[in-house]
C-alpha cells in the first residue's frame, strides 16, 4: 500500500507563501511591541475611568447584591467604593446610596442601625430649627428696643455697629457693609468672575435684598413653642447616641470644632451674633428664589408638589416674593432655606455665603426628608466648607495645589500663565468654589460628586492605605480629585491658551465657555491620570 497523498486543500497552498506570512506576522508583532512601549508607563496603578465602556453605573441589582441581609456591606464596603469611583450610582438608587458616600450612614452599619441614627438625626435637625426660631426671635426683640433711645424718641434700628440697615433705598452700602466687610473673598474681582457667564450666580449682588424692618420668625413650627429644657435633653440625648460618622469626622477635619458646636446656639466662639444669623437669613432667602431649575426632571415627585403643600411650605419658613414660581420651585426654595439656615447655626464659622446653595441644590433633588438632606449637606461641607472661610485660606490653598499640578505637568503652559500673571490660576476661582457645579450638566454635576465623594469616603474609611487595597482599587484615592479634574480642564485646553490668550480676563471667559462642553468621564480620566503621575510630588 502506498503512502498517504496530500488531499487537495493541503496541497492548494504552494510551499513559497508560508515564509512570506511568517515574516508579516513577525512584522506585526515587532510593530506591536513598539507601540506598546510608546505608552506612558502608569505602574501598576491604571485608572478606573480607563476602557469606559466596560463600566457601568452601580444598578440596584448590584447594590444590593453587595449587603448581607442584616444590611451590611460583606468586605465593609471596599467593592462599593470600588465601583462607585468606576461608574458613580444609578439614578434610581441615588437616595439611599448617598447618605453612605457623604458619611451619614457608616459602611459598617446594620439596617436596625441606621434605622436608630435616622431617628437621631432627626431629632438633633428638629433642635437646630428650633435654634433658628429662637435666634430670630431674640433679634426681633433687640431691634425693636433698639428703635427708642434713651430719652424715649424712636431711632433707626441698627442690628450692631457695622451694619446698619435704614429705611432709604438709595444707601444700599449700609445695607451690604455687614457682609461685604467681613473679609476679602467679598470683592469687586471675585464678583467679576462669578457674575461672568451667569446672571444668576453672584457672590456679592446683594442690592436685591429686601429692606425689611421686621424678623422673619417662624411661628408656624409645631417645635416652636417647645420649652428649653426639653431641647435641651433631646440634645443631650442625641449627641450621645449619634454615631462618629458625621460629628466625629468634622472634629477630626477641624479640631477647633467642638462635638455639635452650634446646637446650643453658641456664636461668641467665633465672634458671631444672632444679627449675623438674620444677615445670612436674607441672602439665604434671595438665592433660594432664584434658584434654577435645572433639577426638576431629576426629581419627579417633587416636580408633581401641589401648590397647597408649596405654600405651606412657603409660609413654614416665612418665604415672600415667589408669585412668579411654579409649585415645585416653591417647595424647593422653601426647603433650601429651613436647610441652611439650620446649617448657619450648625456651622457659624462659616455661616451662609452664595454658592452653598448650588451645593445644596443636587442633594435636596435626590434626598426627600429634609433632615437626612441636612446631614448630607453637613458631610459634604465636610470639606466645602473651607471654600466659603472668610479669610480665604482655604480656596487659596485650593489655587495653589490647582497651579502646582499644571507646573509638574506641562511647564511650558505653567510659563505662559506666569507671563500672564495668571499663574496663581486665579480664573478657574468659580469652578473650585462650587466644584464645578457651573461648568458641568445637573447630571453630570452629580456623576462627578459621587466619585469624588466615594474618594473621600474611601480616606475616611481607612480603605486604601495598604499596597493590596491600592490594587484592588487599581489607584490612591485623594481628598483632592476635584483639583486635579480643574487642573485637568485648564489642560485639555493649553494649545489655545498658548497660542491664542494674551490676558487672564481672556482666560476666564474661555473657562466660562466650558459649561456644557465638557465629557465629564474624560475629564475625570484625565484627572486620574494626574493623580497616578502627580499624587506624590503635591
Amino acid at each position: 500500500m502506498k503512502g498517504l497523498r496530500h488531499s487537495p486543500s493541503s496541497s492548494s497552498v504552494p510551499p513559497s507563501s508560508s515564509p512570506p506570512l511568517a515574516s508579516s506576522w513577525i512584522h506585526l508583532r515587532s510593530l506591536l511591541i513598539v507601540a506598546s512601549a510608546t505608552i506612558p508607563d502608569r505602574g501598576s496603578l491604571r485608572s478606573p475611568w480607563s476602557r469606559r465602556k466596560r463600566k457601568h453605573a452601580l444598578s440596584y441589582r448590584h447594590w444590593h447584591r453587595l449587603l448581607s441581609p442584616e444590611g451590611k456591606f460583606h468586605d465593609g464596603g471596599i467593592k462599593f467604593i470600588k465601583k462607585v469611583r468606576s461608574g458613580g450610582v444609578d439614578p434610581s438608587i441615588r437616595a439611599e446610596v448617598w447618605p453612605f458616600l457623604l458619611g451619614v450612614y457608616d459602611l459598617n452599619s446594620s439596617h436596625a442601625e441606621r434605622t436608630l441614627t435616622g431617628n437621631q438625626i432627626r431629632k438633633k435637625y428638629e433642635s437646630l430649627r428650633r435654634k433658628c426660631h429662637q435666634l430670630l426671635s431674640q433679634c426681633r426683640k433687640e431691634n425693636r428696643l433698639n428703635t427708642i433711645d434713651e430719652g424715649g424718641n424712636s431711632v433707626s434700628s441698627c442690628f450692631n455697629e457695622d451694619c446698619e440697615f435704614h429705611d432709604s433705598q438709595d444707601d444700599t452700602s449700609a445695607r451690604t457693609s455687614c457682609t461685604v466687610t467681613e473679609g476679602n473673598l467679598y470683592n469687586f474681582k471675585v464678583d467679576q468672575l462669578l457674575h461672568s457667564g451667569s446672571d444668576e450666580f453672584s457672590l456679592c449682588n446683594f442690592e436685591e435684598i429686601e429692606d425689611e424692618t421686621e424678623v422673619t420668625h417662624f411661628d408656624n413650627y409645631p417645635w416652636g413653642t417647645e420649652s428649653s429644657t426639653s431641647e435641651s435633653s433631646d440634645e443631650d440625648e442625641t449627641e450621645s447616641l449619634l454615631g462618629s460618622s458625621i460629628s466625629d469626622m468634622l472634629v477630626q477635619h477641624d479640631p477647633k470644632l467642638t462635638r455639635f458646636p452650634s446646637i446650643r446656639g453658641d456664636f461668641s466662639q467665633y465672634n458671631r451674633t444672632s444679627e449675623d444669623f438674620v444677615t445670612w437669613q436674607r441672602i439665604i432667602r434671595l438665592d433660594a428664589i432664584r434658584a434654577n431649575s435645572d433639577w426638576v426632571v431629576y426629581s419627579p415627585n417633587l416636580a408633581s408638589v401641589t401648590k397647597e403643600k408649596a405654600l405651606q411650605s412657603a409660609i413654614s419658613v416665612g418665604l415672600k416674593n415667589y408669585d412668579q414660581l411654579d409649585p415645585c420651585m416653591i417647595y424647593h426654595a422653601a426647603r433650601m432655606v429651613a436647610v441652611l439656615e439650620a446649617y448657619a447655626v450648625y456651622d457659624p464659622e462659616i455661616g451662609y455665603c452664595q454658592g452653598m446653595s448650588d451645593l445644596l441644590t443636587p442633594i435636596l433633588a435626590v434626598i426627600k426628608e429634609d433632615h437626612e438632606a441636612f446631614w448630607c449637606f453637613v458631610g459634604f461641607m465636610r470639606k466645602a466648607r473651607h471654600n466659603f472661610r472668610l479669610d480665604e485660606v482655604g480656596i487659596q490653598r485650593q489655587l495653589s495645589t490647582v497651579s502646582k499640578i499644571i507646573k509638574c505637568k506641562d511647564l511650558h503652559l505653567y510659563k505662559h500663565l506666569e507671563k500672564l500673571q495668571a499663574q496663581d490660576c486665579f480664573f478657574v476661582y468659580r469652578m473650585v468654589l462650587v466644584l464645578l457645579r457651573r461648568e458641568l450638566t445637573f447630571d453630570q454635576t452629580m456623576s462627578m460628586w459621587e466619585v469624588m465623594w466615594a474618594d473621600q469616603a474611601a480616606i475616611r474609611s481607612g480603605i486604601g492605605k495598604s499596597a493590596r487595597e491600592i490594587m484592588r482599587l487599581r489607584a490612591p484615592p485623594t481628598d483632592d480629585l476635584l483639583l486635579y479634574a480643574v487642573a485637568a480642564c485648564v489642560l485639555q485646553r493649553r494649545k489655545l491658551i498658548i497660542e491664542r490668550y494674551n490676558s487672564m480676563d481672556e482666560i476666564v471667559t474661555e473657562c466660562n465657555s466650558m459649561a456644557g462642553t465638557l465629557d465629564v468621564w474624560r475629564l475625570l480620566d484625565d484627572a486620574h491620570d494626574l493623580v497616578t503621575s502627580l499624587h506624590q510630588k503635591i
